[in-house]
């Protein structure tokens, strides 16, 4: 099988991208890929690296906001999308692709249409609750639609679909007991863990919440554990921060780290987890089975960070705090409330679990399958 595939932008579009790519290879040793993308988004880096030949196409989105610079941004964005059909064309022409698979990002959006004009079997990929102006484009004319949350059906009425869930690392197939996970990173076992991020660039508020938090366990007669990454957003200044509240970044029951290696045993260790509500985030949650406050990003296309979050809460997994409601009062308040009730703690881990679609993989190459014999 030949697979050319699209999606780039963001990490979000570009994992679940690979992570196709990887379940068709253990499926069809044989087959051969072609990865389409900017070059000069993350993809242009991360697909090379993964063996993977990378095809560029140069696509941008429009800029809302009116200013000078955004006028030339959007005027270059005309001309690459003038471009860009002959150059999905060629790509297609020159590996003659038995089908094409798009993840989102803009430039699955030229990718994909080109395919389906050409009558070559197209699949799309939705990571998100509300789902993306390229997929609600291009749904209706694909031969498969796979999403990962039920809830983005709505927005595509009439739209045959898959709920397929979204593939998550392996390493949360095999994730020690809460207990182990506890000792293995040198925390109290009959301590309440807290784990917050922000994601590897990190996030303002996350940091905030952390901070705020860290201030009130410490103050604490009973010890709480936390782990937090403040990511490369809080690399010169969350550290500092802490010093100045008083507080040694060193002191036990504290992980302070700008990256997460071993997001497994974090996770494994975590009584309650706090973050974004990106995609990938919401998935690995329900994998691993654990209770969350989720504080949505506001700055995301479509708000699709709440309709993700709000998945979680409507089936009893998660709390949703949105940032404009957001005070380090309010996370005080809900983390204390919450770590002082273990019952539901161990409830909204039952629920989250229970969302979570174990045969991801298969579900995805049934409905690659079903498209290529189309």
């Amino acid at each position: 099988m030949r697979v050319l595939i699209a999606g780039g932008g963001t990490a979000g579009h570009i994992n679940p991208a690979l992570a196709i790519l990887s379940i068709i290879k253990q499926r069809d040793p044989d087959a051969v890929f072609l990865y389409a993308g900017t070059p000069g988004g993350m993809e242009s880096k991360l697909v090379p690296r993964e063996g993977i030949e990378f095809a560029p196409i140069k696509v941008s989105g429009f800029q809302r906001r009116i200013s000078p610079e955004n006028i030339v941004r959007n005027i270059r964005t005309v001309h690459y999308l003038i471009h860009s059909g002959a150059r999905a064309r060629k790509i297609i022409k020159d590996f003659e692709p038995d089908i094409v698979i798009g993840t989102g990002g803009y430039v699955s959006g030229p990718v994909v249409f080109t395919a389906q004009a050409m009558h070559i079997p197209t699949v799309i990929h939705e990571q998100n609750a509300y789902p993306g102006v390229t997929t609600r484009m291009l749904a209706k004319k694909a031969d498969g639609v796979m999403l990962t949350m039920e809830e983005a059906a709505k927005f595509m009425p009439g739209v045959k679909y898959d709920l397929t869930g979204l593939p998550v690392r392996k390493i949360f197939d095999n994730m020690p007991e809460r207990a182990q996970a506890k000792r293995e990173l040198g925390l109290d076992e009959n301590a309440p863990c807290i784990f917050s991020f922000g994601g590897s660039l990190g996030a303002g508020a996350i940091n905030d919440c952390a901070i705020a938090l860290i201030k009130w366990e410490k103050s604490q007669d009973k010890p709480v554990s936390h782990i937090h990454s403040y990511g490369k957003m809080g690399h010169d200044t969350f550290v500092s921060r802490l010093t100045e509240a008083g507080i040694d970044p060193q002191s036990d029951g504290l992980i302070i780290q700008e990256y997460i290696h071993n997001m497994d045993t974090c996770m494994a260790a975590a009584d309650l987890i706090i973050c974004r509500s990106g995609a990938s985030a919401i998935s690995e949650l329900e994998a691993a089975g654990r209770a969350s406050v989720l504080i949505p990003s506001p700055i995301v296309a479509g708000n699709h960070q709440y309709h993700n979050a709000m998945t979680l809460e409507n089936a009893g997994a998660a709390k949703v705090i949105e940032q404009k409601d957001l005070t380090d009062e309010l996370i005080v308040d809900t983390v204390k409330e919450m770590i002082h009730d273990p019952e539901r703690l161990r409830e909204l881990e039952t629920n989250a679990a229970a969302c979570r679609i174990s045969d991801t993989a298969d579900r995805i190459y049934e409905v690659i399958q079903r498209a290529v014999k189309t």
